[in-house]
């Protein structure tokens, strides 16, 4: 067999995924959030950057923020997920290298300039959103990543330091 996972888990994590976009009403819970993290959080970025930050939202009032922002065609949607996540680039995650990366201290230094440090926030965090999303598939439950809203607006409205960028917003739960 050249894959290591099982066919169960194949199916499981990438061939049957598809994006979800109804919801059973069934909660998704603190543990299975906190396995989901324990799963993915070291995956592999470049040197181990971990820019990631994840934004989790289960109540009316947030959600409400988040609407406004959201493409009219999300709305229904977010509303009846049983959590909604906003995934973001962390601009500042040259701050940790010296804990994700001990072997290099001086890796720090190579992000000095801000565009270049965006990019590759940027780029490892669309990694881990990846890494994510499988994460959610592994607890047994379904992701409906969307990339339709108004990412300055949201930056803004749950990101006001200006060191993060929103990159997707992804609902989770039981598929209805």
């Amino acid at each position: 067999m050249p894959l290591a996972l099982d066919p169960v888990a194949q199916d499981l994590l990438p061939w049957q995924a598809r994006t979800v976009n109804t919801f059973a009403e069934e909660p998704v819970t603190d543990d299975q959030i906190e396995a989901i993290y324990d799963l993915v959080k070291y995956a592999p970025t470049s040197m181990n950057q971990q820019p990631l930050r994840i934004v989790l939202v289960r109540s009316a009032q947030a959600r409400e923020r988040l609407a406004k922002y959201l493409s009219e065609s999300n709305h229904n949607k977010t509303a009846a997920a049983p959590l909604v996540a906003i995934l973001v680039a962390d601009n500042e995650f040259h701050e940790e290298p010296p804990s994700q990366f001990p072997h290099f201290p001086q890796a720090k230094d190579l992000f000095g300039e801000r565009a270049a440090r965006e990019r590759s926030a940027n780029l490892n965090a669309l990694l881990q959103v990846g890494y994510f999303i499988s994460g959610v598939r592994a607890a047994g439950l379904a992701a409906g990543p969307m990339t339709g809203f108004d990412a300055e607006g949201i930056d803004k409205e749950f990101f006001s330091d200006g060191k993060h960028s929103v990159l997707a917003v992804v609902n989770i739960g039981r598929p209805g």
